[in-house]
């Protein structure tokens, strides 16, 4: 694809100025587990964790993408709330979260700001 693009295309394409980041979440949970306590702590994580920091998640109980919540980036300030949230917890046996990346290109670098 062409790399002299007009600003309409980078902004529907999300690139270069454009550029939406999020980051990946990984949830491990303790051998043995039973599903209704991970299906309350998952409840609790997007509805608090997530959602009531303005940003959505995609995926499921143990894989996840986290973005905003509409059009633009998640800040490394709403990832470091998610890691605390997540610390916080004792559901999990472990969770890794991903540096900020981008969201529509995940192999693209992430622009300086």
């Amino acid at each position: 694809m062409a790399t002299n693009r007009s600003r309409r295309l980078r902004k529907k394409l999300c690139v270069d100025e454009f550029q939406e980041l999020g980051f990946e979440l990984q949830l491990n949970y303790p051998e043995g587990t039973d599903d209704a306590t991970v299906e309350a702590f998952f409840a609790d994580l997007v509805v608090d964790g997530i959602e009531g920091q303005g940003m959505a998640l995609i995926g499921g109980e143990e894989f996840a993408v986290v973005c905003a919540g509409k059009r633009g980036s998640v800040t490394e300030e709403q990832r470091a709330a998610v890691d605390a949230w997540l610390k916080a917890r004792k559901e999990l046996s472990s969770f890794e979260i991903s540096p900020l990346l981008d969201v529509w290109y995940p192999d693209n670098p992430v622009n300086p700001a």
